[in-house]
C-alpha cells in the first residue's frame, strides 16, 4: 500500500459525516475562508495532527505533493502538518531550504485561512527570521493574491514572538486598504500580538494609523487593550 493510500485511509476512519456536512455551511466555503470547491471529511484537528505525527518522517515532499494538491481540506492540512513536523524535526539548512521551496512552490493549494494560519509562521516566519530572508515575505506582501499577503502578515508572527515588530507593522500598513475581511482580520491579529508583547508599540501605531484602520482590523487590534481605551479608539478617540 502506498504511503498516500496509508494516510488517506487513516483519515477516512477518523471522518465524522456530521462535521463534514457542518464544516462548509460554517465556514462559507467559496467566500474566502475556504476554497471554492473544497471538500470535507470532517476530521478534527487534533486527529489530523496525529496523523501527521504518525507518518511525517515516512513521506517524501514528492508524495506530499499529491496529498497537498487533493481537493479534501483535511488532506491538504495534514500535508501542512507533516510539512511543519518536517521542518521542526530537521536542523539540516539545505534540507530546510528544501522544505521552504517546496512551500513557495505550493503556494496555490494553500488558499483558506485554515491552511494559512496552522502553517506558514512556523514554516515560513522562522526560516525568514533565522536566515535574514525577509525578502520572501516581502515579495508576498506585495503579490496580488489575497492569500499571499495573509501568509505574508501572518509568517511576522515569529518575529513578533521575538520581540521585532517592524515587519508586521509594515505589512500591516502596506495593505491596510485591502478590500478583503480576511486580510483585516489578519491584521489586527498581528497588532493585538504586538500590544500583548509591548503595549505601548502597538499604542503609538494606533495614535498614527487607527483613523485609517478598517473596522475589522482595529477591533482585533485593540480588543486586549483595557476598556476604556478600547472604546476612545471605537469613537474617533474623541
Amino acid at each position: 500500500m502506498s504511503i498516500i493510500k496509508e494516510i488517506t485511509e487513516a483519515l477516512a476512519i477518523l471522518s465524522i459525516p456530521e462535521k463534514a456536512e457542518f464544516f462548509p455551511k460554517f465556514f462559507k466555503t467559496g467566500k474566502g475562508e475556504y476554497g471554492e470547491g473544497d471538500l470535507f471529511l470532517g476530521v478534527t484537528v487534533p486527529d489530523q495532527r496525529s496523523v501527521a505525527k504518525a507518518f511525517f518522517s515516512k513521506i517524501s515532499l514528492a508524495e506530499l505533493s499529491e496529498l497537498l494538491s487533493s481537493k479534501y481540506h483535511e488532506h491538504r492540512l495534514t500535508a501542512l502538518l507533516i510539512l511543519t513536523y518536517k521542518f521542526e524535526k530537521t536542523k539540516d539548512g539545505e534540507v530546510q531550504k528544501e522544505i521552504i521551496e517546496f512551500y513557495l512552490n505550493h503556494l496555490e493549494h494553500i488558499n483558506n485561512w485554515d491552511l494559512v494560519d496552522s502553517s506558514c509562521y512556523k514554516i515560513l516566519g522562522r526560516y525568514c527570521f533565522e536566515n535574514q530572508k525577509e525578502e520572501l515575505l516581502r515579495d508576498l506582501s506585495s503579490s496580488e493574491i489575497m492569500w499571499h499577503k495573509r501568509i505574508a502578515v501572518v509568517g511576522t508572527m515569529h518575529y513578533v514572538k521575538k520581540g521585532l515588530f517592524e515587519p508586521t507593522k509594515e505589512f500591516a500598513t502596506q495593505n491596510m486598504k485591502h478590500p478583503h475581511d480576511l486580510m483585516h482580520k489578519a491584521n489586527g491579529w498581528l497588532l493585538r500580538e504586538i500590544g500583548q508583547k509591548n503595549r505601548q508599540e502597538l499604542i503609538g501605531y494606533l495614535n498614527q494609523n487607527y483613523k485609517e484602520m478598517p473596522r475589522t482590523c482595529l477591533r482585533y487590534a485593540i480588543e486586549k487593550l483595557d476598556e476604556d481605551l478600547r472604546q476612545d479608539y471605537l469613537k474617533g478617540r474623541i
